[in-house]
């Protein structure tokens, strides 16, 4: 295993060698330590499937449904789960890189010591995703997303583009959300309490209040 630290979040993640791996053709079952390049299972139904230190790259899983199951000790690479359905599902000592959420739905999602870096969550929904231990964004596309009821404290959101994310009744206390944009976020402010930003984003923060509380502003 190997550690990576965003900002202040410490991170277990896998550390897997190609060569130790099984080749697999198919995600079409449980998998240990397998190598899964490129499959397409665009529209698929998984349910109950755990996937253990396996490396997935390339792997076409657009529109399709996973429930239950879980994904433990993975890295995942250029993987396609947009339009996807996610339920009930457990992620775990995970890297998840280069990979797309567009429109994907997270429920009852449970994250721990996940790091995605380089995705894209546009228009993503989450719904009651919950951080039993350390989860970092770094570098993703968050925009047009909504997220309601989610528990994620002390999470890293580190130079991700938050413009038109919804948050409604989120749990984000302690997270870090220094250099990542936050305009046009739509929250109340109670969502953001016990979060830490940087100076530079201030002038964001003042906007997002006068939205809130619905302030007039004017000049004398």
């Amino acid at each position: 295993m190997r550690t990576t630290t965003i900002g202040d979040v410490k991170i277990l993640l896998p550390d897997l060698e190609p060569d130790d791996l099984d080749t697999a053709t198919d995600l079409a079952g449980s998998l240990t330590e397998a190598l899964v390049e490129g499959a397409a299972r665009h529209g698929s139904h998984l349910e109950d499937i755990s996937i253990r230190s396996s490396l997935i790259t390339g792997v076409n899983l657009s529109e399709s449904t996973w429930e239950a199951g879980s994904l433990n000790g993975c890295e995942i690479t250029r993987t396609d789960f947009s339009g996807a359905t996610l339920t009930g599902i457990t992620i775990e000592r995970c890297a998840i890189t280069g990979s797309r959420f567009t429109g994907t739905r997270l429920t009852d999602v449970r994250l721990k010591d996940v790091l995605f870096d380089g995705c894209r969550f546009d228009y993503a929904t989450l719904q009651r995703v919950t951080a039993a231990g350390s989860v970092a964004f770094t570098d993703c596309a968050l925009t047009n997303g909504a997220w309601s009821s989610c528990r994620l404290p002390r999470i890293a959101l580190r130079a991700c583009d938050l413009s038109g994310l919804e948050l409604d009744s989120c749990l984000l206390d302690g997270a870090d959300l220094r250099g990542s944009r936050l305009h046009g976020l739509k929250a109340p402010l109670d969502n953001l309490r016990g979060v830490t930003l940087g100076e530079d984003q201030l002038t964001d923060l003042t906007q997002l209040t006068i939205t809130a509380l619905d302030l007039t502003v004017r000049n004398e």
